[in-house]
């Protein structure tokens, strides 16, 4: 047996998870002890029992292998006895909630998802349930209150083990299995999707580009596209995960995939393009000169489910986030099922699959997933719309203008104003929160307001409460404004702005969406007082 430390510590007064974890500047968790306190009050919290099985596993960002040697020496001091973890320190966030729903108690995320690594980035820590997902708002509460009030940590010294190699070893006390992080999720993929069209619309000339950004997903997507499913060599580009990301910013949209967007919009363009985030839960889908919004894509992946062998039985119902918009609530009405708007963060989807509710769901940033996992998935998304497309035999573009003409198009737009200072952003936000009362029937830009609130969910399963989870702002015609601050940034603080109205006239189903939304910008901006208040004349990002 291997001496077991008690090092005595003290709390910091910033370790309250957000949307998905703790989320801080890598050199913040290179403070000593830091990410000890944390990971302490993740394993207090948790009260695994004595037996369980711990995954542990990471998008490859700078310190994430010093930090998953930390937590595997943790997790023998607390008595787990059993730790699985991805060659290498690396797993998908995907791919970890598929081997934590293998049997495990609960798994260690390290990742801050689209967000730039490197030494000057960003890192991030996140527990998973058994269920395989997001540990839920009561949990992360008490994880925060916890590290508020620790005074102590355990760590174990350990023999020398390797990370690197596939295989199971015995640690002290402890059994480390060591796996292949990506096996086994291709062969979940394999199970879902008609590998066999897919294969057979690459072997008929499809072109398609996936882009990786150098995060997580590069040997996911080579695996499955280049080798399982035959799609040329060099179809997955950055495809090798770097802990800085290549210098790049892992988010993929039409910003920061730029060299994507330029080949699927040049004059050589592609029949498809794809990319994914630093932790492989994000996806965007491009067709030839055209880009799909990740609104449009739940609605057209939820209307086309039946084409796919792992929902050939149909829908039991699907999930959106509030900010994302109401394309899939169309569909849902013409299938016939339920829809449930929740707030932003994929544990809120949880409850509404374990219980068997839902079968798809999405948010507006890029995420879209299924009950195949409990996070969303970005090259899962991918396979689903080739799968679609092999089925239907029509182009991108052919399949979402079809959708628009069946179920009406929801023009729709976010601009995101990153690292605002937090006092002018709470500003902007009780601003409007100022005016919630006196909005209803008001007039603003051609339009009455219906209504004027600040978002309240309240769970259908276990009946908690989520308040303030964004402002919106709802007219009689049914366009609508949403704003909220983000809980996924490391600095300052981020305002999103939302911006959605609905159009079902044929002849006005091809505008341009900033014109289509021109006016409603205006007002929303108008309201908010968002330049005034903040400085910014334009957004950082704007999809």
């Amino acid at each position: 047996m291997f001496p077991t430390h008690v090092i005595a510590t003290r709390p910091f007064s910033d370790q309250t998870p957000g949307t998905s974890g703790l989320r801080k500047r890598t050199s913040v968790f290179q403070q000593p002890h830091y990410l000890e306190n944390f990971v302490q009050a993740l394993l207090d919290e948790a009260a695994l029992p004595a037996g369980s099985t711990l995954v542990v596993g990471g998008d490859g960002r700078f310190f994430n292998r010093e930090a998953t040697h930390t937590i595997v020496r943790m997790a023998a001091a607390n008595g787990i006895t059993h730790v699985v973890v991805g060659r290498g320190g690396l797993l998908s966030t995907p791919a970890a909630s598929h081997l934590i729903r293998r049997g495990a108690a609960g798994g260690i995320i390290l990742s801050a998802s689209h967000n730039p690594g490197g030494p000057e980035g960003d890192f991030g820590v996140k527990y998973n349930a058994a269920n395989g997902g997001p540990a839920p708002e009561s949990f992360t509460n008490a994880v925060a209150a916890r590290a508020a009030a620790l005074a102590s940590y355990r760590i174990t010294d350990l023999p020398p083990y390797t990370l690197d190699l596939i295989g199971r070893q015995q640690v002290g006390h402890l059994t480390l299995d060591v796996v292949d992080p990506v096996s086994a999720y291709a062969d979940l993929m394999a199970s879902l999707f008609d590998f066999d069209a897919i294969r057979a619309l690459f072997a008929n000339g499809f072109r398609l580009r996936m882009d990786s950004m150098h995060a997580i997903t590069g040997p996911y997507a080579v695996e499955i596209l280049e080798r399982r499913l035959g799609a040329p060599s060099g179809t997955v580009i950055n495809a090798v995960p770097l802990p800085d990301f290549g210098g790049g910013h892992p988010d993929p949209n039409l910003t920061y995939a730029q060299e994507l967007v330029e080949e699927m919009f040049g004059p050589d363009a592609l029949d498809f393009g794809a990319a994914s985030d630093g932790d492989g839960d994000r996806n965007m889908i491009l067709g030839r000169r055209f880009f799909v919004t990740p609104s449009d894509s739940l609605a057209v992946l939820a209307a086309n489910a039946t084409l796919v062998p792992g929902y050939r039985n149909g829908l039991v119902g699907v999930a959106r986030s509030m900010p994302t918009s109401a394309a899939v609530d169309a569909v849902a009405s013409t299938l016939g099922i339920p829809c449930f708007e929740t707030p932003t963060g994929w544990k809120f989807f949880g409850n509404l699959l374990d219980a068997g509710r839902i079968t798809l769901c999405g948010e507006e940033s890029f995420g879209t997933g299924s009950n195949h996992v409990r996070e969303k998935d970005g090259l899962w998304a991918v396979l689903f719309w080739l799968n679609v497309i092999a089925v239907r035999r029509q182009s991108v573009e052919e399949i979402v203008r079809a959708h628009w003409g069946r179920f009406g198009r929801n023009y729709y737009t976010r601009y995101d104003y990153d690292a605002v200072p937090t006092e002018a952003a709470n500003g902007v936000m009780a601003h409007l929160r100022a005016q919630l009362d006196a909005l209803p029937q008001r007039a603003l830009g051609g339009r009455t307001v219906r209504a004027a609130d600040d978002f309240v969910y309240t769970d259908p399963m276990d009946g908690s409460t989520s308040t303030r989870q964004g402002i919106r702002i709802l007219f009689e015609d049914g366009a609508r404004i949403v704003y909220r601050l983000s809980g996924t940034g490391t600095e300052g603080a981020t305002i999103r702005l939302y911006i959605e109205r609905r159009e079902t006239a044929p002849e006005r189903l091809d505008m341009e969406t900033a014109d289509a939304l021109r006016d409603l910008v205006a007002t929303a901006l108008s309201v908010a007082e968002i330049v005034e208040r903040t400085g910014r004349t334009a957004p950082t990002v704007m999809t």
